[in-house]
């Protein structure tokens, strides 16, 4: 995954009314925490922060007034109705250091013939990988699969230097057989007067 570069400002304002300042002015407030370090408060440019974060598990690469932090999301905050980024919590990271993020499942292939259905029972696997070889999501291949088949997480290959980190027996994806709808009573009483 590649690096996003942004330039972040330290934060020296804090409270409601600052944070509605910084966003006035296009900017996303933020938090840099980890490693035992202090926490830092940064303000970083609204547009290309919400552009980077359109990739899961961005890794970003802070330029703080001279020097350089590599930090991943944590949790994000966005507007209810706008849907606007509101603040953003990073966790710094290092090069070579292991981290435990969340990546997305995709299914591909065709299923046996037959009314199947694909079930999601989880859409993400939370995996352990080094923090600049983050995968942006995993593919499943459920070719050929029945109703009553399904894939464990144990099952599901990782890209390499990514580990499970989580229930290896846990159920990710699902087949089942499409239900067929009942006749609805008003047709089954006009049937038998018939």
């Amino acid at each position: 995954m590649a690096e996003v570069k942004l330039t972040a400002e330290i934060r020296t304002a804090f409270g409601k009314g600052a944070a509605r300042q910084i966003r006035r002015e296009d900017k996303v407030p933020a938090v840099i925490y980890g490693h035992g370090a202090d926490t830092v408060h940064v303000t970083l440019p609204g547009h290309e922060l919400m552009m980077a974060l359109k990739t899961a598990n961005a890794l970003l690469s802070l330029d703080i007034e001279g020097r350089t932090e590599l930090v991943i999301p944590k949790a994000v905050q966005r507007d209810a109705i706008k849907r606007n980024l509101t603040h953003v919590d990073l966790l710094a990271v290092k090069r070579g250091e292991k981290v435990t993020v969340e990546v997305s499942v995709h299914a591909e292939g065709d299923l046996a013939p037959g009314a199947n259905l694909l079930e999601y029972v989880l859409n993400t696997l939370t995996v352990e990988a080094e923090a600049t070889h983050i995968p942006e999501s995993v593919t499943v291949s459920v070719a050929g699969l029945d109703a009553g088949d399904s894939v464990l997480a144990k099952d599901i290959t990782l890209p390499a230097g990514t580990v499970l980190d989580m229930d290896e027996d846990a159920v990710v994806i699902q087949i089942v057989a499409a239900q067929a709808e009942e006749a609805a009573p008003e047709a089954e009483a006009e049937g038998a007067e018939a």
